[in-house]
């Protein structure tokens, strides 16, 4: 059953101003574990904004505001070239206490936005 259902876009641009002004923005927003994955890919901000887009979209699915505390709750993984969802702390918490049990997501970028689709199911 779905409990909620979230989108989220960005434009790529906004995320690589963000890094290059704050270099503190990653490790605010992004786990290590994202960081490095991001490092490895060819369009190294083009990864970081769908993944931003992702937690976005996860956030709206649960149904929980974000701040910036929970930005890292929310880890956005590759497994065998699945994007796959971690939550962790309050935002675990918030999605068990719902019932929800697995949030699902789908990713996609461009040369300027990136956009994330979650869905959240009971």
């Amino acid at each position: 059953m779905i409990f909620g259902v979230g989108i989220d876009i960005i434009e790529i641009e906004r995320v690589k101003k963000a890094v290059q002004r704050s270099p503190r923005f990653l490790g605010q927003v992004f786990t290590e574990a994202e960081i490095a994955d991001c490092a490895q890919k060819p369009d190294y901000f083009g990864s970081l904004a769908v993944r931003f887009a992702a937690k976005e979209a996860v956030s709206k699915a649960l149904g929980i505001t974000m701040w910036v505390e929970r930005w890292k709750q929310i880890e956005i993984k590759q497994m065998a070239h699945i994007p796959v969802v971690t939550l962790a702390e309050d935002m675990l918490s918030a999605a068990e206490e719902q019932g929800v049990v697995t949030v699902h997501i789908s990713l996609s970028h461009d040369k300027t936005q990136a956009v994330a689709f979650a869905v959240a199911e009971k």
